[in-house]
């Protein structure tokens, strides 16, 4: 049975018109700061408004496909890490135009480029986490969930891995840790933790070419492991006093 047919006596114009849109929750982090991706709306509703990048699924198309198309679409760029479902949201007046769903995606990767915008958007560009501009639609429900999704994911699971390259110093990889948590962190508990996680990272056995602006001793280099959940978490330290 195709798209144009239907089971006899079912009619599907007897039910209210629900359209579908993918929303997505881009994340990398950029000059030692978390940021996320904003497009300036060039149409009605909310034109000249910021909002996340996202659009209407297509005929055919599997909503993972519709986030990385509008993603790449409305920005010029194309994830290269990690992307998840994040949440649905289905608020009955979310958007003026009609009954509208949408799917919201969470998209993770390292120093992104400056993004250019698409044909339905005035602009796109990088915004600091910690300074944000007023969003369109429910956007910013939508971009609160996402942070607070990742800054939980940094805690059980390897994802702080997809904000560095593929090789790292254990100092990159607390830097993402204090980016996403937005707090300093004591780098030498933070690194004896690190270690302490099977799986986590694993040794190339190289080292960094210099030590540094401040001429210290190379640091070592490592990848990431096979672990898919960190035992024991990392926990943010106000968790670890609320653990205490």
């Amino acid at each position: 049975m195709d798209g144009s047919q239907f089971p006899a006596g079912y009619d599907p114009r007897a039910f209210p018109a629900v359209a579908v849109t993918v929303d997505v929750v881009a994340l990398t982090i950029r000059q030692g700061a978390l940021q996320v991706l904003l497009v300036e709306r060039g149409e009605q509703p909310y034109a000249g408004r910021w909002a996340l990048p996202g659009g209407f699924i297509r005929p055919g198309e599997d909503l993972p496909e519709a986030a990385a198309r509008e993603l790449a679409e409305e920005t010029g760029l194309t994830p290269r890490a990690h992307i998840e479902q994040l949440a649905s949201y289905g608020a009955p007046e979310r958007d003026p135009r009609m009954r509208i769903v949408s799917v919201s995606y969470l998209a993770f990767a390292p120093d992104l480029p400056d993004p250019r915008p698409g044909t339905d958007a005035a602009d796109a560009a990088w915004h600091r986490a910690d300074r944000l501009p007023e969003l369109a639609f429910d956007h910013g429900r939508i971009l609160g969930h996402g942070l607070e999704r990742a800054r939980d994911k940094l805690e059980y699971t390897p994802l702080a891995t997809t904000f560095v390259g593929e090789t790292f110093t254990i100092s990159e990889l607390r830097g993402v840790y204090e980016a996403v948590w937005g707090l300093p962190l004591h780098a030498g508990n933070f690194h004896r933790k690190v270690l302490s996680v099977p799986g986590f990272v694993e040794s190339t056995g190289e080292t960094t070419e210099s030590g540094g602006a401040r001429g210290g001793p190379r640091a070592r280099l490592y990848r990431a492991g096979d672990a898919k959940l960190l035992h024991p978490a990392l926990l943010r330290p106000a968790r670890e006093e609320e653990v205490r």
